[in-house]
């Protein structure tokens, strides 16, 4: 992913919202993006009629469903506007959004951000600031209602929100209930019995399928989402208690040894597993185990895309180590904000609120394809949500409802996650010791920060 670079000012920033980072406080505070935004006044506002506007949206491409079929026709029902609706591909997404803005092209009224990519936005001076909009009509919008597990997270950056949640991204496992069958096994709960697992399947499946699909594409949505689900599976996070980088951890030696570990037994080959590939194979039934975001529960029991429909199960991402209690990531969610070059700031601010109150995120959230989780207490808890996601319903709940780890989203993040999966994805090719990888990332960390 392309990320502008970083200044030192910049950098002592950018580890400070990862989880657990508490003892930096005062100089992040200090430390606050140079860049000046548009500010949306506290009289915008929440709902309108907008016939003839046309709000212009650049998103994600996996969330085109959700926009283009599911939430534009009922925008234009509700308000007579139009959704247009441009799709990215992840590893350019935040890159592409500022450059919308630096360039002057100003072609788009509405970003799904990356919230990990929030810092490097503000920083460009693309996102407006939302607080005095939010804070005057917070019981209007909702903001209660908001899991507070990603409200905070995915919007507020140096005490200030720049967007409202639109995706609430965690991880769980997958697994195919069939394969699982056939070869005798259980849903395992640790990481030592995923490989245990994994490595039955694979052999006595003698190529006919695969005991997992590691997704190691080498960019942090993809390989980043998998080290970072065994780092907190064995407890570990991505900064330690004092806010300083703990890549080199017990908890994230074993992470990545893990990876390194599993890579033979995997669906061949992890770092060329990205998104597509990885969701496809385990929908066609060739890996039996697939950590991964949650809407794969609606595709898997979905028979015109899966051919595992009925035969599959999730449980909550396994432990590892001397750590016995799950544990999820924040893992690559999104908001949605309002581009500082925007012409129509009326109706996105009125879009964004409508787009992420209760009614629309339980439609996206229950529509095969969408790729869209509940960001609101009310939808994670309804039967409706319940009766789509099905099997996964608890395991979903337990994450979001629980205290995930958080990414860093300070000015420079993304730079600072690429060059730590690069790292990851020299010790899986073994090019390099896991020790040698993690100590390499652990001091680009510390060098951001000097």
């Amino acid at each position: 992913m392309t990320t502008p670079a970083i200044s030192r000012r910049q950098a002592l920033a950018i580890l400070g919202l990862a989880g657990g980072a508490v003892a930096l406080g005062p100089v992040l505070t200090a430390c606050g993006s140079s860049s000046k935004t548009s500010a949306l006044g506290a009289d915008a506002p929440l709902s309108g009629k907008f016939e003839g506007v046309t709000l212009k949206l650049l998103v994600n491409q996996p969330h085109v469903t959700s926009f283009r079929d599911v939430l534009a026709p009922r925008w234009k029902e509700a308000t007579g506007g139009t959704l247009e609706v441009t799709a990215s591909p992840y590893d350019q997404l935040t890159s592409k959004q500022i450059l919308d803005v630096q360039s002057g092209t100003g072609e788009f009224d509405v970003f799904d951000y990356f919230y990990f990519g929030l810092g490097d936005l503000v920083d460009a001076g693309a996102l407006t600031d939302l607080t005095e909009w939010i804070d005057a009509n917070g019981n209007e919008i909702g903001v209660g209602g908001y899991l507070p597990s990603i409200y905070d997270p995915y919007t507020l950056l140096d005490g200030k929100r720049y967007g409202l949640p639109y995706d609430g991204d965690i991880h769980i496992l997958f697994y195919n209930q069939e394969l699982f069958d056939r070869y005798r096994v259980e849903p395992p709960t640790t990481w030592d019995e995923y490989d245990e697992v994994a490595a039955k399947i694979t052999t006595d499946a003698r190529g006919a399928a695969y005991g997992a699909i590691v997704s190691g594409q080498q960019v942090p949505m993809i390989l980043g989402c998998s080290y970072i689900n065994r780092l907190t599976g064995y407890g570990g996070n991505l900064v330690d208690e004092s806010g300083k980088p703990a890549l080199t951890s017990e908890a994230s030696i074993a992470a990545l040894t893990h990876l390194v570990a599993v890579a033979p037994v995997a669906l061949p080959t992890p770092l060329q597993i990205g998104f597509d590939q990885a969701n496809s194979a385990f929908l066609a039934g060739q890996g039996a185990l697939l950590d991964t975001w949650t809407d794969m529960a609606l595709r898997a029991e979905d028979p015109t895309a899966s051919k595992i429909a009925g035969r599959w199960g999730a449980v909550s991402l396994p432990v590892g180590g001397s750590n016995t209690t799950p544990r999820t990531a924040l893992d690559a969610g999104f908001g949605l904000g309002i581009s500082t070059a925007s012409q129509n700031t009326e109706a996105a601010a009125a879009f964004i609120n409508w787009a992420t109150a209760a009614p629309q995120n339980l439609a996206v959230s229950s529509t095969a394809g969408a790729g869209i989780d509940p960001v609101r207490g009310e939808v994670l808890d309804s039967d409706g949500y319940a009766q789509v996601v099905t099997k996964a319903i608890d395991p979903i709940r337990a994450g979001l409802n629980g205290s995930p780890l958080v990414w860093p989203k300070q000015a420079g993040a993304p730079k600072l996650l690429q060059d730590l999966v690069d790292q990851l994805a020299l010790a899986i090719d073994g090019t390099q010791t896991v020790e040698q990888s993690l100590d390499n990332a652990q001091k680009s960390w510390e060098s951001a920060a000097v």
